[in-house]
C-alpha cells in the first residue's frame, strides 16, 4: 500500500538554554513521552530552514517545509492573499492592510478603533475597481486587517510601508506610499496604490458602514494603510510538481496561505486558538480524515510560538506538553501506512522573544523508516540523530521521498 505522510509543526518550537529551568531548554525540561517514543522507534535531526544562523519568519518556514527555495519567497502580502483566499497570479502585487481612521491629513487611529464588524461590507466596497488598467481585489482578514491585490502590467513590488508605527510612533500625518528603489515600474506604481488609497477614501468616508460608526461615537474605517509589499512570482505549486494532493490545517492565515499557495487544500475551525486552549483532538481528527483523500497533511500548533514571544518559560513547557498529547492522539489513530514527521517552522528562544537561527529538531517515524541509536525529542540529542543536520527543501526531500514522487538522478 502506498504512504502517506502526517507532517506535525510545532511553530517556534526551538528555544535556548534558561537559567530558570537549570540551563536546560523548554523542550528538554518538558514531558515528552510521545515524542521520545516515536524518535526511540524512529529517526531525528536537525533542521536549519534556511542556513545556519539565519532567522526565518513563519511564513519562509513552511515554505521550506513544503519543499520551496529562497528564490520562490514571495514576501508576506501575497501569503496574506492566500490565506484570506484571494487567488493571485503572476505579475499581481499583494499589500498586508489596516483599516484606519483619518482626519484631514492627520492619522487618528492605524487601526479604526480596532474595527471588527462589518469590514466584510467595507472590503466588498473595494473590490474589482479599475484605474488606469489595474484592477484591485480587496479582502478583509482579521479584525481591523486586509489583504489588497492589484492586477495590471508593469507593476512592482518596491513600494514602502504607509504604516507610520513600522516608521515611528511620532509621526502623526498621513504618509502615502513612496518607491523603494528610483525605477520606471516602482514610480509607476507608487502612482497607481496613491489613486487607489484616494479612491478608496472617496468610497469609505461616505459609506453607510462608516456613517452608522460615526453616529454610535465610532472612529470611522476611512482610510487603508498598506505595508509588506509582494510580488507574485510565476512559482509552481508544490502539489503539481509532485502530482500530489495536500491539506493544511491551522488557526493562522499566514500558514493557510502558504498551504493554499502550494497548492494544498486548508482546512481551519472556530475553536483552534493559537494557543494552550486550542481544540487539539479536533485538530487530530482533522488530519487524520484529512488522509482519506490526501497525500501529505500538515498540521500547525501555534502555542509554543506564542509562548516563546511572551518569554514564558513554563508556558513554553506547558505548550509542549499539550503539543506532545496531539502527537500521542495522532500516533494512535494512523494507519500503518501513514508516516509520521514532526517538526517546526523555527526557533523562537524565550530570551530573545523572537524568532532565531537555531536549528529546530525533527523526526520521522513510521513503516520503512530507519531507526537510530538517538531515544530522546529535543535540540541536543536530535543533533545525534541519523538524519544529521540538513536544510528545509532537503527535509521536504526526504518526505516527499517517502511518497515515492521525488526524481531519480540518473538512469
Amino acid at each position: 500500500m502506498k504512504k502517506k505522510i502526517i507532517l506535525l509543526i510545532a511553530d517556534g518550537l526551538g528555544d535556548r538554554p534558561i537559567e530558570s529551568l537549570n540551563g536546560l531548554t523548554p523542550l528538554e525540561i518538558a514531558k515528552t513521552n510521545h515524542l521520545d517514543r516515536l524518535a526511540t522507534s524512529g529517526t531525528t535531526g536537525i533542521v536549519d530552514l534556511y542556513g545556519p544562523g539565519i532567522p526565518v519568519g513563519t511564513d519562509f518556514g513552511h515554505m521550506a517545509l513544503f519543499g520551496y527555495d529562497l528564490k520562490d519567497y514571495t514576501e508576506r502580502g501575497p501569503i496574506e492573499a492566500f490565506g484570506v483566499g484571494l487567488e493571485m497570479e503572476a505579475g499581481d502585487i499583494a499589500f498586508r492592510c489596516n483599516f484606519a481612521t483619518k482626519d484631514g491629513d492627520i492619522l487618528v487611529d492605524r487601526r479604526a478603533g480596532r474595527i471588527r464588524k462589518d469590514t466584510d461590507i467595507l472590503a466588498k466596497s473595494l473590490n474589482g475597481i479599475e484605474i488606469d488598467g489595474v484592477t484591485s481585489y480587496f479582502k478583509e482578514s482579521a479584525e481591523h486587517r486586509g489583504v489588497l491585490v492589484l492586477r495590471g502590467k508593469g507593476l512592482s513590488a518596491d513600494i514602502l510601508d504607509t504604516d507610520p508605527k513600522l516608521i515611528t510612533e511620532k509621526t502623526k500625518h498621513i504618509i502615502m506610499a513612496r518607491p523603494s528603489k528610483d525605477s520606471k515600474e516602482a514610480n509607476y506604481t507608487k502612482d497607481i496604490v496613491n489613486k487607489f488609497l484616494n479612491k478608496f477614501h472617496e468610497i469609505l468616508k461616505n459609506h453607510p458602514v462608516n456613517i452608522k460608526r460615526q453616529e454610535e461615537k465610532l472612529l470611522p474605517a476611512n482610510w487603508i494603510l498598506i505595508r509588506g509589499a509582494g510580488y507574485m512570482p510565476n512559482i509552481e505549486k508544490i502539489s503539481d510538481r509532485y502530482n500530489i494532493k495536500g491539506q493544511v490545517i491551522a488557526s493562522t492565515g499566514t500558514v493557510l496561505g502558504v498551504g493554499r499557495l502550494s497548492g494544498f487544500s486548508t482546512r481551519t475551525h472556530e475553536t483552534f486558538t493559537g494557543n494552550l486552549d486550542t481544540n487539539i483532538l479536533l485538530k487530530g481528527d482533522y488530519a487524520i480524515n484529512a488522509l482519506k483523500d490526501n497525500d501529505f497533511v500538515a498540521l500547525n500548533y501555534k502555542a509554543t510560538d506564542v509562548k516563546g514571544h511572551d518569554n514564558d518559560p513554563q508556558g513554553k513547557v506547558k505548550a509542549i506538553e499539550v503539543f506532545d498529547e496531539l502527537v500521542g492522539y495522532v500516533d494512535r489513530k494512523r494507519d500503518k501506512n501513514v508516516i509520521l514527521a514532526v517538526a517546526a517552522d523555527h526557533s523562537t528562544p524565550c530570551e530573545m522573544m523572537e524568532h532565531s537561527g537555531e536549528p529546530i529538531p525533527v523526526l520521522i517515524n513510521g513503516k520503512s523508516v530507519r531507526r537510530d541509536r538517538n531515544n530522546y525529542f529535543n535540540e541536543i540529542d536530535c543533533s545525534h540523530g541519523g538524519l544529521g543536520r540538513l536544510k528545509g527543501k532537503e527535509f521536504s526531500n526526504i518526505l516527499y521521498d517517502y511518497l515515492e514522487v521525488t526524481k531519480r538522478i540518473g538512469n
